[in-house]
C-alpha cells in the first residue's frame, strides 16, 4: 500500500475522531490507529526497496554506457588501423576516431549525469516524504503524551 495513502488514512482517522470537551485533544480508535501504523511499517520497506531498485537501474545504465563506449572505442581503433595503410587517408581516419571516442565519452558522461540526477531527485523526494511522515508521527506521539500529562479537573486548585 502506498505510504501517502496511509498518511491520508491516518489524518482522516484523526479528523473523524471525537473531541474531548474543553481540550484540544481527541479520542482516537486505538485499533484503527495501530492498524494504519502497522501498514506504514510494512510500506516503508517497499519504498526503500524501490529506491534500491532505482540505484540498481542507475548502475545498469552506467554499465551499458561504459560497454557502449568500449565498443565504440574498439570500432574506432579497428577503423583507424585499417586506414593507416592508406597514408593519405590516415589523418582523416585519426580525426574521425578521435571524434567518435570523444562523442562516446560525452554520451557516457551525460548518461551518468542524468542517472545521478534522477537518483538524487528520487531519493530527495523520498527523504522529504519520509521526514514529513516522521514529523506527523512525532506530532501524534507528542499529542498523545500531552494527554497523559493533563491534570484531571478535580485535582486543580
Amino acid at each position: 500500500m502506498d505510504i501517502l495513502h496511509l498518511v491520508d488514512r491516518l489524518e482522516e482517522l484523526f479528523n473523524n475522531s471525537r473531541p474531548i470537551p474543553l481540550s484540544r485533544s481527541v479520542v482516537v480508535d486505538e485499533n484503527a490507529f495501530m492498524d494504519i501504523i502497522d501498514q506504514m511499517r510494512i510500506s516503508i520497506p517497499d519504498d526503500i526497496k524501490k529506491s534500491q531498485q532505482i540505484i540498481a537501474q542507475k548502475d545498469r545504465i552506467l554499465a551499458q554506457a561504459q560497454e557502449e563506449a568500449n565498443r565504440t572505442l574498439a570500432l574506432a581503433r579497428e577503423k583507424s588501423e585499417k586506414m593507416i595503410e592508406k597514408s593519405d587517408v590516415y589523418l582523416a581516419a585519426q580525426a574521425k576516431a578521435d571524434q567518435i571516442t570523444e562523442q562516446a565519452r560525452r554520451e557516457a558522461s551525460q548518461t551518468q549525469l542524468d542517472a545521478d540526477r534522477y537518483v538524487v531527485e528520487t531519493l530527495t523526494k523520498l527523504e522529504a516524504e519520509m521526514n514529513r511522515i516522521l514529523a506527523q508521527v512525532r506530532n501524534g506521539i507528542k499529542t498523545l503524551q500531552a494527554e497523559d500529562q493533563i491534570t484531571p479537573p478535580e485535582e486543580i486548585d
